[in-house]
């Protein structure tokens, strides 16, 4: 049975996804409704949520209406002649294809660069360092050999897979950097696990760790890390159980800022693109997350420091663009598509054709949807491929 306090933590959970989504759906929608207004279309309603209409915000000298709606689950923007007819030199559809194709791409690049925004912020002024916690060490294992400290063991649980686990207080060393480099938490796609890779990766080498005392004192320990034979049969690069942690905050010029919020936000586009991939190969065992999935991560990352939901905003925006660029109906993408291929046909696509493709890919992308969101709910139960 869910416990009063669950449920109220699964609202707050729910509540955040949907003001962060109408946040980044609105953001979206500005960009076509800009770009739309400098190419002179007509734009009848700028709506924040879907209708029905809860009232009118306001009416400018261009005629738009700005409208707030009860549906809390993004927003719109609608245009004259945007379902294929109209008689309206400023309408959607009587502008040339180069317009149309900005005006349908707009949204993308808005949330691409709010994603690149928020990321060069983060990596300029508030980037948390990627240390280790060290839980326990082996006996006779290079690592205390080398005089690293492992916690001190507090309880014995029992884990999803029914293994007994040992729990650590924080009592342990804290490597915060090996060989006079540290590491960013929110570096992709290794983040957290850079440290402990960096020294999983030379294997037979004699590493230097950066250590933090419990006592606050800092010193530097040499360890020589196991031979690949022994790491690649679990003895581990230096014998210590790790437990990923982040660190004293990294700061950054602005032209490094740019260029790490630059690629951080290519590897965050490239990751769901890499994702989507694998969800369209393992159709019946989806590794992707619906709005519930979505909702269950903001309820472990607000009880981060506030930089971490920062980032995950960001992510959200570079997702939200990824998805929305895709070739499917009615996705800006799709719709990108059916006007290419209009172009290529002289325009002898009907809008009643053109409105059975949007219907078809709505129904197909909400297909989709519930068919992830019974993984996310634990009716049906994905398994590690």
């Amino acid at each position: 049975m869910p416990t009063l306090v669950g449920l109220g933590n699964g609202l707050i959970d729910v509540l955040l996804l949907l003001i962060i989504l109408v946040v980044l759906v609105v953001i979206h929608e500005l960009g076509h409704f800009l770009v739309a207004r400098r190419a002179g279309v007509t734009v009848h309603e700028f709506g924040v949520g879907f209708p029905p209409r809860a009232r009118i915000l306001g009416r400018d000298k261009m005629g738009t209406i700005y409208t707030l709606n009860w549906l809390p689950i993004g927003g719109f923007v609608k245009l004259e002649g945007e379902e294929g007819e109209s008689d309206d030199p400023h309408a959607f559809v009587k502008q040339r294809l180069p317009t149309r194709l900005a005006i349908l791409l707009a949204g993308v690049a808005m949330n691409i660069a709010l994603a690149f925004i928020l990321l060069t912020l983060i990596a300029g002024f508030a980037d948390p360092s990627a240390t280790s916690r060290v839980l326990n060490v082996q006996e006779g294992s290079p690592a205390q050999l080398a005089g690293l400290q492992g916690g001190k063991p507090i309880d014995t649980i029992v884990d999803s897979e029914g293994n007994e686990v040992t729990v650590y207080d924080d009592s342990g060393d804290r490597i915060i950097g090996v060989d006079g480099r540290k590491f960013a938490w929110f570096d992709l796609p290794d983040g957290p696990f850079a440290l402990l890779d960096y020294i999983r990766q030379r294997p037979s080498t004699m590493v230097t760790l950066m250590v933090e005392r419990p006592t606050g004192e800092m010193v530097e320990l040499q360890a020589t890390t196991r031979s690949q034979a022994d790491i690649d049969a679990g003895m581990g690069a230096l014998g210590f159980t790790p437990q990923p942690e982040p660190g004293a905050t990294i700061q950054r010029d602005l032209p490094s800022a740019i260029g790490i919020g630059a690629k951080r936000t290519v590897d965050a586009a490239t990751l769901i693109v890499r994702a989507l991939g694998d969800f369209i190969n393992n159709l019946a065992n989806p590794q992707i997350s619906g709005p519930v999935g979505i909702a269950n991560a903001i309820g472990v990352v607000r009880q981060a420091p506030p930089v971490f939901m920062i980032y995950f905003i960001a992510l959200l925006s570079a997702n939200l663009a990824v998805v929305n660029v895709l070739p499917l109906p009615p996705l800006d993408g799709g719709r990108v598509a059916v006007s290419l291929v209009q172009a290529a046909l002289g325009n002898r696509v009907s809008v009643a054709v053109e409105r059975y493709v949007y219907f078809a890919g709505f129904v197909f992308l909400m297909a989709l949807l519930a068919w992830v969101t019974l993984f996310d709910t634990g009716i049906l139960q994905r398994t590690v491929p």
